[in-house]
């Protein structure tokens, strides 16, 4: 089956929605979510979305926080742009319906996060980016123009190379005709083609075994791209979040968000002493990579499985109101936080890295667009500041929406493009065979490459993770498709990448940090 649309979303957080949004008054729209429509990242994001809205003065200090936090590897040009259009795209969040807290006196509460020098993120209680989604599904459903489908599953983007032509990268004529989506009810693998394709399908770090994500953050578009020859960059920068709750099974770890942190809470070690002033004059409000590093070493030094974050000298009351995700959870496991510590632990939270894109968010290759997680845009540099990426979500898919509803008069349809192929390819005889290479890749990729790497980890997890690629690729080849075998391939494949660039990097910065290295 063929269907055909002006614009083709792959992703359904902020990211994805926001631009079908902005494009639906000029064409026909279809949203294809991997599982249901709020079951995101966006979803997921607990402390907020970063923003100058009242005092101007600010900007430059926001600019200034960005680039400091990114370590000197931030697209100036980019940072530039995403904060000083901040204001115009939160307000129109907050015109599609996104409600943000506010003081009694009617201005917004904004709060403060680590590496962040003034109050300036917008937030809905714990869980900012629930709101926010929630707000934007309300939009895209009752909008004429967009066609919403829950559980298909993005297989392939449609390039020169499905009809059979020879593609040159280095000239950088890539094409972009639509993708393959396969059905999940039918099994059906159906032909999307499209003028334009937008690539928003969020993070990766469900590569390691603990992680803030959501199940579905397998690095689908970036392997997709990759695949396809498209530009990828800044691989090696994964950020992990240094306070998730310590709760050892439960998947994904529950994130104590970090404005628990900007609120006033101290990270302890596990003898109650007080210890990120050793690390950064910031103490518990350092960047996320040194607060990262600092707990990771703490933990080795004294042999712990965790450290604590102690809330118990902050006010209840206003706590319980800020934070009522976070106090519940945290009362379910019997942890008084007016008394006990929360035990905390860093988990693989983001992915700075993805595919590149320039500053109206166009890839390498042409009608693609990608943002959102999924993307490298230059704001975030070699680590990202808390409650950026929200703001980077939201602001270039209003970029790459202006320059998508610039071009699509001139963009046609690609005829001819064959069917998807999978003659000759049985059912799976073992579902173990997935699972089991799933457990492998997390661990190599967390025991191997994660916030401390060394030259010996990253050639084991290079050479380990081979074995599991060639078994994966041999299996996808004779099998017919089916959404664990092609996440598992699409993680595997950002995984390798992952390790290459960290690999290249030869100096330490950021959230890259090798023992081998300076």
């Amino acid at each position: 089956m063929t269907k055909e649309f002006d614009f083709l979303v792959i992703g359904s957080g902020l990211a994805g929605l926001s631009y079908a949004l902005r494009v639906a008054e000029h064409g026909k729209v279809c949203v294809v979510s991997k599982s249901r429509i709020d079951e995101t990242n966006t979803a997921m994001a607990q402390g907020g979305i970063a923003g100058v809205l009242y005092e101007e003065s600010d900007i430059d200090n926001h600019i200034k926080d960005t680039l400091d936090c990114g370590a000197g590897l931030c697209n100036k040009e980019t940072v530039k742009i995403v904060v000083t259009e901040a204001k115009k795209q939160l307000e129109q969040l907050i015109a599609w319906g996104a409600e943000f807290d506010k003081t009694p006196e009617g201005a917004y509460d904004l709060a403060r996060e680590g590496g962040h020098s003034a109050n300036r993120i917008l937030h809905h209680k714990d869980s900012s980016g629930w709101e926010i989604e929630r707000a934007l599904i309300a939009q895209a459903r009752k909008h004429p123009n967009i066609e919403i489908q829950e559980n298909y599953f993005a297989l392939e983007i449609i390039t020169q190379h499905h009809l059979g032509e020879y593609i040159n990268r280095q000239h950088n004529d890539i094409e972009c005709y639509g993708a393959f989506i396969f059905n999940e009810q039918t099994g059906e693998t159906h032909k999307y083609l499209s003028k334009i394709t937008y690539m928003a399908t969020g993070g990766a770090c469900n590569i390691y075994q603990t992680t803030t994500n959501p199940p579905i953050a397998t690095g689908d578009g970036v392997a997709m791209v990759y695949r396809a020859k498209g530009t990828v960059a800044d691989m090696e920068f994964v950020q992990f979040h240094p306070t998730s709750l310590y709760n050892p099974g439960e998947k994904p770890s529950f994130l104590i968000s970090e404005a628990v942190r900007g609120f006033g809470a101290i990270l302890r070690d596990a003898n109650g002493k007080s210890f990120m002033e050793k690390y950064d004059e910031r103490g518990s409000l350092a960047p996320r990579d040194i607060t990262a590093r600092a707990i990771d070493k703490e933990m080795k030094n004294q042999g712990v499985d965790h450290v604590y974050l102690d809330c118990t000298h902050l006010d209840y009351e206003a706590f319980i109101k800020h934070f009522p995700n976070i106090s519940n959870k945290c009362k379910s496991l019997g942890i008084d936080i007016t008394k006990q510590f929360i035990p905390v632990v860093p988990a693989a939270h983001f992915l700075c890295g993805g595919i590149k894109v320039d500053k109206f968010g166009r890839s390498s290759i042409h009608n693609l667009y990608a943002g959102g997680e999924a993307a490298c845009t230059g704001l975030h540099g070699a680590n990202r500041l808390a409650s950026n990426s929200l703001l980077e979500a939201v602001v270039f898919s209003a970029r790459s929406a202006d320059d998508s509803i610039k071009r699509i008069g001139r963009i046609d349809l690609k005829q001819n493009v064959p069917d998807w192929n999978d003659e000759g390819t049985t059912f799976p005889e073992e579902m173990v065979l997935i699972t089991q290479n799933w457990k492998e890749m997390q661990q190599i990729m967390s025991y191997y490459v994660g916030i401390v790497r060394s030259d010996l980890r990253l050639k084991r997890a290079l050479y380990r993770l081979d074995i599991i690629y060639r078994e994966t690729e041999e299996l996808y080849k004779k099998t017919t498709v089916s959404r664990p075998l092609c996440e598992l391939r699409n993680a595997i494949n950002v995984a390798y990448l992952i390790i290459k660039w960290a690999e290249e990097r030869r100096k330490n910065v950021g959230l890259h940090y090798n023992i081998d290295q300076l």
